[in-house]
């Protein structure tokens, strides 16, 4: 590697690979501008807002961070740190956009501040307005910009009135804060960290009234989250719902713009989660709200005269409901449009007719036309071939699917009108492509700025034991038979919405990157990843500990008949719940496991959110033997511990308010009782997402190092 940067050092400072490839595409309903967000180099962590023409390929930035804060630093208030967090943003400048309904203008914070961009000339600028502000979005007519400052929902005129002086137009407060603990217009901590609802108002579609959530944190038990190497710093206090505690009270209002308010009732005993928001021409606004245990769901219309809720339908499981981006929503003629989790297979249902059968496993509407539904998915139970590793984008009409993306990859997609950008990503090219389809042909591409990488992904997906458990085989570059069997890295996150087994090239690159220092490294999904059923996915419920690691022992035993594998040296390595696995692995199985590294582990699932570990493990004043069985801490965990002590080292971010501190140092606790040796590393002023660049690089290092000295293997030199 004379005269080039290491992978660990260009994977950090690369932010994975992700600085400089455009994301967050918009595309205008006349299909006339496509909108996206791109760093200007592959090392750039400032997002510039850009708009390309689709007829021509020319491109132009319509909003500079560095322009337009005239070369100063970025200052972020605790709560955008907090909302980026859990949108796991890492970079900086614009890093999230709105849009009014004609894509013309877009608004988004910097620094705090409040700034429009006119999208047709590229022209943007401040609206001088109370701050820090969060979240601001343009209403459809592109008239206004509602935002949220200080706890409450506000919203600007983007023009001043006739005879004003220049900038915006009035600014109003259209509900403020009752107490402390009282938000509007965000999304509660278990809405944007486990629903993926990250937002917390809604236009209505005239721009005349808004939607908002008032939450009040009160009833949320409060942590306290320090810095131990500034120990003069006061703790930060943050209100985390852990399982089988109170979750913060939310509610939903109607909001005038003439100051009228109007209260939106539903049965919040019986259905606590707002799950879901949309409101649309289609119909009127549309909630999905769910029971605590997720096990049932309604889908309702609000009378926005009365505030006034009717069911227009309900789903139950036994089991759990998954929710899924996009739906429920509107067609354009007014149906219902949701993905079904019933039934055993995930598919998308248009009014009271079901479009898709078990050959697909739906993951995500893109997209609602006025004659069909694009949406992506993988191959479900029902599929002629399994498709390990893929996901691709889909036309679904009345009339039958059509497949769009054509490659063997991962592909998703934006879509408005007649233009579709189609993102994909394949294993025999680093990175991804941006092609920007008018009728379904290629009119033009979206340029990445992304580096490529200094190695090579070389990953072989197969499927592995009877339950054909998808797997990626990655051995060292150059190896050949004669070099005989390799010690194994067993590479998993394992468990739900965490697929690693994809079909793209640079899924693998840090795998490929172990493997080139003598590993081979063996990534396997099994039961409780998303796949191709409910049935797999839901094959973990009140069982994390027993299924997802039986699965990973599975393959790996059932892959030693195709591969070099040396069963006598294995490792394992994972970060959050890949984390737990590892430590799970060589704890209760080290008859199979000698070495682990566990990244910000979950350690006692009592010490997780509500809406995440309930659902999987039920209240835990309930199920005390299913979290105990699930546990790394308590007696019955330990018990599960058995055989010989392998080297363990647990490493975790100490400002993590997602999987907090407390675990590790709890599992540390217990397994020094029970005089199991073990490595712990602190890591200061770290979250859950590991963004600084030497932390990325020498967390890397730091692994590589200890697995081959635990499992016996010359020490790296590279």
């Amino acid at each position: 590697m004379t005269g080039q940067v290491s992978f660990p050092r260009q994977y950090a400072r690369t932010q994975r690979f992700s600085l400089g490839a455009p994301r967050s595409f918009t595309v205008s309903p006349d299909g006339s501008r496509v909108v996206f967000i791109r760093s200007r180099s592959g090392t750039d962590r400032s997002g510039v807002l850009w708009v390309l023409d689709p007829a021509t390929g020319g491109e132009f930035p319509a909003a500079d961070p560095a322009v337009l804060l005239a070369g100063a630093g970025e200052e972020l208030s605790a709560e955008e740190k907090a909302r980026r967090e859990r949108l796991r943003e890492g970079s900086a400048g614009v890093v999230g956009y709105a849009v009014d309904s004609a894509a013309e203008l877009a608004a988004f914070p910097l620094s705090g501040r409040l700034f429009v961009a006119e999208l047709r000339g590229g022209t943007a600028r401040e609206l001088p307005v109370p701050g820090p502000v969060a979240d601001p979005r343009p209403s459809p007519d592109g008239r206004r910009v509602a935002y949220v400052a200080g706890g409450a929902l506000r919203v600007v005129d983007v023009e001043p009135a006739p005879g004003e002086a220049s900038g915006a137009g009035a600014d109003r407060a259209l509900a403020e804060p009752d107490g402390p603990t009282v938000t509007w217009g965000l999304a509660e901590f278990v809405a944007a960290e486990e629903m993926d609802r990250h937002r917390g108002f809604w236009w209505a579609p005239d721009g005349e009234s808004l939607l908002a959530a008032r939450v009040d944190d009160a009833p949320v038990q409060r942590w306290w989250i320090a810095d131990p190497a500034n120990p003069g710093s006061r703790p930060a206090e943050v209100g985390y719902p852990a399982a089988g505690t109170p979750n913060a009270e939310v509610t939903l209002s109607l909001l005038g713009l003439d100051g009228t308010r109007t209260d939106v009732r539903w049965d919040r005993e019986r259905h606590p989660y707002l799950a879901r928001v949309h409101w649309s021409a289609g119909g009127p606004p549309l909630l999905l709200v769910q029971s605590r245990d997720q096990r049932h769901q309604a889908y309702l219309t609000v009378d926005t005269g009365t505030g006034a809720t009717s069911v227009l339908h309900e789903e139950q499981d036994a089991k759990w409901l998954e929710l899924f981006p996009g739906v429920p929503a509107w067609s354009p003629d007014g149906r219902l449009v949701r993905i079904s989790d019933e039934d055993g297979s995930r598919a998308l249902v248009v009014g009271d007719r079901t479009l898709t059968g078990s050959g697909l496993h739906l993951r995500a509407v893109l997209d609602i036309g006025d004659d069909d539904v694009l949406v992506s998915a993988s191959a479900g139970a029902g599929a002629e071939e399994p498709g390990t590793g893929e996901t691709h984008v889909y036309r679904v009409s009345e009339q039958g699917v059509e497949r769009v993306s054509q490659e063997r990859g991962w592909h998703s997609a934006v879509r408005s009108g007649a233009v579709t950008v189609l993102v994909s990503a394949v294993p025999e090219r680093a990175g991804a492509t941006f092609r920007v389809l008018r009728d379904g042909a290629e009119a033009t591409g979206v340029t990445s700025y992304a580096e490529a990488p200094v190695l090579t992904s070389r990953a072989r997906l197969t499927e592995a034991g009877a339950r054909r458990i998808p797997c990626a085989v990655l051995l060292p570059t150059g190896y050949t038979e004669g070099d005989g069997p390799l010690p194994v890295l067993m590479d998993p996150y394992g468990g739900p919405h965490g697929p690693r087994v994809v079909a793209g090239h640079n899924a693998h690159l840090t795998s490929q990157w172990f493997a080139d220092q003598g590993f081979a490294v063996v990534v396997a999904d099994g039961r409780g990843t998303p796949h191709r059923s409910p049935a797999w996915e839901k094959a973990i419920h009140e069982d994390f500990a027993g299924v997802t690691l039986d699965d990973q022992v599975e393959a790996l035993q059932a892959l030693a008949a195709d591969f070099p594998l040396d069963l006598g040296r294995v490792g394992i390595r994972g970060w959050s719940y890949g984390g737990y696995l590892a430590a799970l692995a060589v704890l209760r199985r080290p008859d199979v496991f000698h070495a682990a590294v566990a990244g910000a582990p979950v350690t006692d699932w009592r010490l997780y959110d509500t809406h995440y570990t309930e659902r999987y493990l039920g209240l835990p004043d309930e199920k005390p033997k299913v979290y105990a069985h699930n546990s790394l801490v308590t007696d019955d965990g330990l018990a599960e511990a058995a055989g010989p002590v392998r080297p363990l080292m647990i490493v975790h971010g100490l400002a993590d308010d997602n999987v907090v501190a407390a675990h590790t140092l709890r599992l540390s606790s217990a397994l020094l009782a029970a005089g199991r040796p073990h490595e712990v590393l602190p890591l200061s002023g770290v979250t859950h997402m590991t963004p600084q660049e030497q932390v990325a690089e020498n967390l890397l290092l730091l692994q590589v190092d200890f697995l081959k000295k635990s499992l016996g293997m010359a020490r790296r030199t590279a």
